[in-house]
């Protein structure tokens, strides 16, 4: 009996090391905070809060304070997340070509926060968003980099982004931005998340303001339907010289219909190069729209 006990001697020592090892391992882990970061789908931002705030979703008729609202995201996850801290904010949005607008520029440069663009298309629609909250989500959950993710966004698309990061253990919070009617974040995404938040219009409305419509002169004369198609045309040209055939390939099936964002940017030329509004001027909008599109067919 002595002889067996002598022969445990070294396992039992083995087995108090293991466990002397494990318990300093968790006394280590219990002394790191936690850490969560927030990922915000610029497009679903701007489009709801637009509406929310200004009753439009073209971010050309509102301007937002990022910088203040990325300040007032930070502090709502300081009060949901009190014992963690923040890795930093992800903010993912759509430029031409990848190529940072100023504002998007002006949003990099702030602290902790790391902007990521995807593509934007001849229709002003984000490509490739998605897979860039997926791809961060999912590799700073591997590497233990964040406990919580807060993620800002409504697309059904993000499903996959919430599955990969809670594969790997991180819990993700879904948080929406309050709409007047119905519900602007899809059903699977809210089934999927660990928890839900909806941020309401009193929390948009400080950095949220509907820009001024633009003022012309009165007693401007008003340009022949021959000058407003001539306009139409010149603008087609810078169009399909920055935005190249491919964006053409993809517009053309609408004819005659512009997308909203393309007509918006249309419009909102030509009457600068005009010095005349062309609200509720229904002809002059018509031949405005009649030149652009026949430059364009001209060039297929």
């Amino acid at each position: 009996m002595e002889a067996m006990n002598d022969d445990l001697a070294p396992l039992q020592a083995r087995i108090d090391h293991t466990n002397e090892l494990l318990t300093r391992m968790l006394a280590e882990v219990a002394k790191t905070p936690s850490t969560h970061a927030i990922f915000v789908d610029a497009g679903y931002l701007y489009a709801a809060t637009g509406r929310l705030v200004a009753g439009t979703e073209d971010r050309r008729a509102f301007d937002l304070d990022a910088e203040g609202l990325i300040e007032a995201l930070i502090d709502k996850a300081r009060q949901i997340f009190a014992d963690s801290r923040l890795l930093r904010v992800y903010w993912y949005d759509g430029a031409r070509r990848r190529i940072h607008t100023a504002e998007q520029q002006t949003i990099a440069e702030l602290p902790d926060v790391k902007v990521r663009l995807g593509n934007l298309n001849a229709n002003n629609q984000q490509k490739g968003v998605d897979s860039l909250i997926r791809t961060d989500l999912e590799s700073l959950a591997r590497h233990r980099a964040i406990s919580d993710a807060a993620l800002l966004g409504g697309d059904e698309d993000l499903v996959s982004a919430v599955e990969a990061a809670q594969g790997y253990g991180a819990r993700v919070h879904l948080w929406g931005i309050e709409a007047p009617e119905g519900r602007n974040q899809a059903e699977p995404l809210l089934w999927e998340v660990d928890s839900q938040r909806t941020l309401d219009l009193e929390f948009f409305k400080p950095y949220v303001s509907r820009r001024a419509a633009p003022a012309y002169e009165a007693g401007t004369t008003r340009p022949t339907r021959e000058d407003v198609r001539f306009i139409g045309a010149q603008i087609a040209a810078k169009w399909l010289s920055a935005r190249g055939r491919e964006a053409l390939v993809e517009l053309l099936p609408g004819h005659p219909y512009l997308p909203g964002p393309v007509d918006q940017d249309l419009l909102v030329e030509a009457e600068g190069m005009l010095q005349y509004s062309l609200r509720g001027q229904a002809d002059l909008r018509r031949a405005l729209r009649d030149g652009f599109w026949e430059h364009l067919q001209t060039q297929y």
